[in-house]
């Protein structure tokens, strides 16, 4: 049978997720698999998180709230913004697709770095929309390259920060150099996914930049530093103007009452929120140091992922990894051939994970 589908859909690429554990213990006939492929949380999320779920579990009948009045309320009031500012999505995923929704017409422009989050360029291309992508500067983003591609047909603006999957981060110092470059009508993307884990104290405050850019709209996501990927919780911030037409689009039920529950109670657990911070910063500065003895080069990371030079072909040393029960991205997933990106795990897994890659570029390199 032929089925009328738009043409857009027929060309679009399936986005390649991290294989489930479940499914390489089946295809591999091992017990063992630890996930270091999806930036996942190996702290899980926070006490008060399960205990809410638990005494929510009555209500599984009943609708959601579709406004997701209690989270935006005790969100406003964190981040001293008004609580009409703030929208909610079925994580950031759901809210890229709404963001291109809203505002992409055929044949308009959306700017992006050439290695940064595919859902970017998936969605744009959905609306018939082209993707200008801007390469990397050192695994950087090119902030100049990306203003200087601006034309009279650009609607949209990427900036993920820390960028997945590099992990690098620009600072508020080069954003402003920048920023005042982008005209109005052009809206400003900030995807802060996992703002949670910088250290740096050089990372733009976009709360502070919004009150004086109203095209910056803000992306954030429960799924990584909260540990909530599994109940899709994300929100963004921006202007009350651009909130209005975003919430036409926004499903009515897109967020379920587990996840907007959950969300209230990891933010009112700010204890968790340091020792997920402080755990990352320790586990990926010691992986730095094991990749250095390695003679490894990486990306410096602001994420809680790291991205590595892998010093030849990537597929070998991801095949061996996976027969050991390690999952990770390989480069040649990504677009970047040479290079894995590593999640980082718990101190166990962390450790055995370096041992597995140092013998695993062995076995390659005496092969070669």
């Amino acid at each position: 049978m032929k089925y009328r589908v738009r043409n857009e859909v027929k060309s679009l690429a399936k986005y390649v997720a991290g294989k489930p554990i479940e499914e390489v213990k089946r295809e591999l006939g091992i017990s063992k698999v630890v996930k270091l492929a999806s930036n996942e949380n190996p702290l899980g999320c926070s006490p008060k998180v399960i205990e809410t779920i638990k005494s929510t579990l009555t209500d599984v009948n009943m609708y959601p709230d579709a406004s997701s009045y209690e989270f935006k309320k005790l969100l406003s009031e964190k981040l001293n913004v008004n609580k009409d500012m703030i929208f909610c999505g079925a994580g950031s995923d759901s809210l890229i697709n709404v963001l291109c929704t809203t505002i992409l017409d055929k044949d308009d422009e959306s700017i992006m770095p050439e290695l940064t989050f595919p859902r970017y360029e998936s969605n744009t291309l959905l609306m018939g929309a082209k993707p200008v992508k801007i390469p990397m500067k050192n695994n950087y983003l090119d902030l100049e390259a990306m203003v200087n591609a601006i034309t009279d047909k650009t609607k949209i603006i990427w900036f993920c920060n820390p960028n997945n999957p590099t992990g690098s981060m620009f600072t508020a110092k080069e954003f402003n150099n920048i920023v005042d470059k982008i005209p109005e009508d052009i809206l400003i993307i900030m995807d802060e996914a996992y703002c949670e884990y910088v250290i740096s104290s050089e990372y733009p405050n976009s709360i502070e930049l919004l009150k004086k850019y109203p095209n910056i709209i803000i992306l954030r996501t429960f799924s990584k530093a909260y540990g909530l990927a599994s109940l899709r919780f994300g929100y963004g911030i921006a202007r009350e103007e651009i909130v209005d037409y975003l919430n036409r689009v926004i499903n009515a039920f897109d967020t379920n009452l587990f996840a907007q529950k959950s969300a209230v109670a990891a933010l009112n657990d700010e204890g968790f929120l340091e020792k997920v911070k402080q755990y990352n910063y320790n586990q990926r500065e010691y992986l730095s140091i094991q990749f250095e003895k390695m003679g490894l080069e990486y990306v410096k990371s602001e994420a809680n992922f790291i991205l590595v030079n892998v010093k030849g072909d990537d597929k070998p040393i991801h095949e061996y990894l996976l027969k050991h029960g390690y999952i990770i991205r390989p480069g040649f997933l990504l677009g970047i051939p040479g290079f894995i990106r590593v999640s980082i795990g718990t101190e166990e897994e962390n450790k055995e994970f370096c041992k597995l890659l140092f013998l695993a570029i062995q076995e390659r390199d005496l092969k070669v």
